[in-house]
């Protein structure tokens, strides 16, 4: 029971962080206590040994409560571990070549997180995290996902941004099939009105998505006629970024006729 009740507690402070992912700078303890569906001592409780540990950190004049230095140590650390500091010559690259919005990201649970990208609000940290079934982003991450975690049902009901929103499992699931078989995710009018976007996986040699790659316009500028140009520069992108993002030992490999099949 006890080793329980330790694993609830560890869920809880990780969901108290999870808070902050909708790109808040900040949250009131009543605002954590509501998101979480505590009461207010417990997240209290929670969020004071957060910020012991430097987690949170709580603001002197209002209370509130915002991400703390430990979460900024961790978070450098793994973006220069991956390698992320070296990509954004390559986003800027192909941005310039197609003159579109370049986004690179990965998955985290429900959502596609933009680990760097035009899309990304430098001041607030909007635009970081996108849903899954609306988004060429996410379409790739869940058409070649590591994990295998192929019960599109886990991910709740899929709520509809705009009337091309695929909100019907099945409907998803026969899109993720074309998505493969294409080699590449369009989302067309699906996540906003008048925007379109293709997206296309960054491989290991297991042939699963680590990242995914998108660029997006408008459908005047990404014309049917063009959509495959547009994905043609984003593979060649995707190619350079698994060199930049992917081990050696994990990485596709290159034979005479060009790529290995993944």
């Amino acid at each position: 029971m006890a080793a329980e009740g330790g694993v609830q507690s560890v869920r809880r402070a990780i969901g108290v962080l999870d808070c902050f992912g909708g790109g808040d700078a900040s949250l009131s303890l009543s605002d954590l206590s509501r998101r979480m569906g505590l009461s207010t001592s417990t997240t209290h409780r929670l969020a004071r040994t957060l910020t012991g540990a430097g987690f949170l950190e709580q603001e002197a004049r209002t209370g509130r409560y915002r991400l703390g230095p430990s979460i900024t140590e961790l978070g450098q650390l793994s973006f220069h571990r991956r390698g992320l500091h070296r990509i954004p010559p390559e986003l800027a690259e192909l941005a310039r070549i197609t003159s579109a919005t370049v986004d690179l990201a990965v998955r985290n649970d429900r959502h596609a997180v933009i680990l760097s990208g035009g899309s990304l609000n430098p001041d607030s940290g909007i635009g970081l995290r996108r849903p899954l079934h609306s988004t060429a982003l996410g379409k790739v991450l869940l058409a070649w996902d590591p994990e295998g975690r192929a019960d599109l049902e886990a991910l709740g009901p899929l709520r509809a941004l705009t009337g091309r929103t695929i909100v019907d499992h099945g409907e998803l699931r026969a899109e993720l099939d074309r998505v493969r078989e294409a080699g590449y995710a369009l989302n067309d009018g699906e996540s906003g009105d008048g925007i379109r976007t293709v997206a296309v996986p960054v491989l290991d040699r297991q042939g699963h998505a680590r990242y995914a790659l998108a660029v997006r316009s408008t459908p005047l500028v990404m014309s049917d006629a063009r959509i495959d140009w547009f994905v043609t520069h984003a593979r060649a992108c995707a190619r350079a970024l698994e060199v930049l993002l992917i081990p050696p030992a994990e990485r596709r490999l290159r034979t005479s006729d060009g790529w290995a099949p993944a």
